[in-house]
């Protein structure tokens, strides 16, 4: 892979332990990591002038549903909670396949690339009609963002008590037999890897006890992280003490659910005891806020999450529940929410980026070697253009979340150019937009 030379930054967040910002520097980019921070630096590749710009670490999405980017905005369930907008859904989810996986996760990864972001996870929880986790992660190796597939899984359908349509749940033992599948074919555990594979039974309302703690056996067997929707709003809470007769935190350490292997989307009702739990056992959150907020789920208490040393990292969520998929704005909104509900200096604009970066990279196991700017970290570059019209008459140009931008100018993923000036640089986003949109209407018609 040629050498390639970012010259000129007007500043460089690292976010390393100390915090360190530089202005004026160059970074080399070598065989996918960055391999010199330095002023004059020269380089055999191409140089980039990044004069204006400010640099941060990608940008790191913990929590996705890329298959829902060909259901945004769809009537009947704008205006629900959880359980009905899931419900609402399902029937539509039960006609894709593998075309509609691959196409949606496409679309929901360059719309992800454009807002800064070079790694994310997926949780893919349904296979109608044909479809597999194949499918996204061959939509991942074309845009070319560092992978976090989960083969996620739902074994309890509305005639067993379950929310889930019959059509969309899976028999236990397909479901374990195709998890080991995935891993064997696609996982790679080594430094750098593009694509390493979790084991995600959808949530606890929609897979039987038995297969959570299978999977966490098997997950644990494997070598690979393990991840699950907890404690999203009311209902959730209320259906956890109803059928198992404790809170959602409990029974995920009761199963194996808890540890430096495990991350959990929203967690908006935490209580104290599990915010400690998950302190204890370096269990990880994904904190989604603006689906929380789409949801009507409330605000998750990350603030008091942060404080007590819990992982969190951001996540988008699907786009049927947010309905966008921009990782830039769901910082900023992560960090206005801790403001409205602790007071106006509950989360710096840095703090948030934090999260946004090295947070995310600490959820999804990556802390080592992605999440920070700094010699020998894998080359995952966003480069945000400081003089465009959003940050006009900023006094601090390396405030992103406040004045903006929420779009990249350039973005490097294991130092692969991903978007250049503004525009995808793998993938024929207009055409892919086109196929998208066709199949919304067919999937509508």
């Amino acid at each position: 892979m040629p050498e390639i030379l970012l010259k000129n930054a007007h500043s460089v967040l690292t976010m390393d332990d100390a915090d360190t910002e530089l202005s004026g520097v160059d970074l080399r980019l070598s065989d996918g990591v960055i391999a010199e921070i330095g002023i004059d630096l020269s380089a055999t590749g191409d140089t980039i002038d990044v004069s204006g710009c400010v640099i941060t670490p990608g940008l790191v999405n913990t929590h996705h549903h890329l298959f829902q980017t060909l259901t945004r905005a769809v009537p009947g369930g704008q205006d629900a909670l959880l359980f009905g907008w899931l419900q609402s859904l399902y029937p539509i989810w039960a006609k894709f396949g593998p075309e509609e996986m691959f196409t949606s996760a496409q679309i929901g990864l360059a719309e992800l690339a454009l807002s800064g972001c070079t790694m994310t996870s997926d949780h893919l929880y349904l296979f109608p009609n044909g479809a597999r986790l194949d499918d996204t992660i061959a939509a991942a190796s074309e845009v070319g963002l560092r992978f976090h597939p989960t083969r996620g899984a739902m074994s309890i359908g509305e005639s067993a008590g379950g929310l889930p349509p019959d059509s969309l749940v899976e028999a236990e033992a397909a479901i374990l037999e195709d998890c080991i599948r995935v891993v064997d074919a696609f996982h790679d555990p080594n430094p750098g890897a593009m694509v390493r594979v979790g084991l995600a039974p959808c949530s606890p309302f929609s897979v039987s006890r038995d297969l959570m703690r299978d999977a966490a056996l098997l997950a644990r067997d494997k070598g690979v992280m393990l991840h699950t929707h907890l404690a999203e709003n009311d209902e959730d809470i209320a259906y956890s003490l109803e059928n198992f007769g404790c809170r959602p935190g409990q029974y995920a350490e009761d199963l194996g659910w808890t540890g430096d292997d495990v991350w959990h989307a929203h967690c908006v009702k935490l209580d104290g005891q599990e915010i400690d739990l998950f302190a204890r056992s370096k269990t990880g959150v994904a904190h989604c806020p603006c689906s929380n907020c789409r949801l009507g789920s409330g605000i998750a208490p990350v603030r008091a999450m942060r404080d007590a040393g819990v992982k969190v990292g951001l996540g988008v969520d699907g786009s049927a529940s947010n309905d966008s998929g921009n990782l830039a704005a769901e910082a900023r909104m992560a960090m206005l929410l801790q403001r409205v509900a602790n007071g106006a200096d509950a989360m710096s604009s840095r703090e948030a980026l934090r999260i946004a970066t090295r947070g995310g990279a600490e959820v999804l196991g990556r802390a080592g070697e992605c999440g920070q700017i700094a010699k020998g970290f894998r080359a995952d570059i966003a480069v945000w253009d400081a003089g465009a019209v959003e940050s006009a008459g900023s006094w601090d140009r390396s405030a992103l979340l406040l004045a903006g931008p929420t779009k990249v100018r350039d973005l490097f993923v294991e130092g692969r150019h991903i978007v250049r000036d503004g525009q995808m640089a793998t993938i024929d986003l207009p055409s892919a937009i086109s196929r998208q949109n066709s199949l919304a209407q067919n999937l509508a018609g």
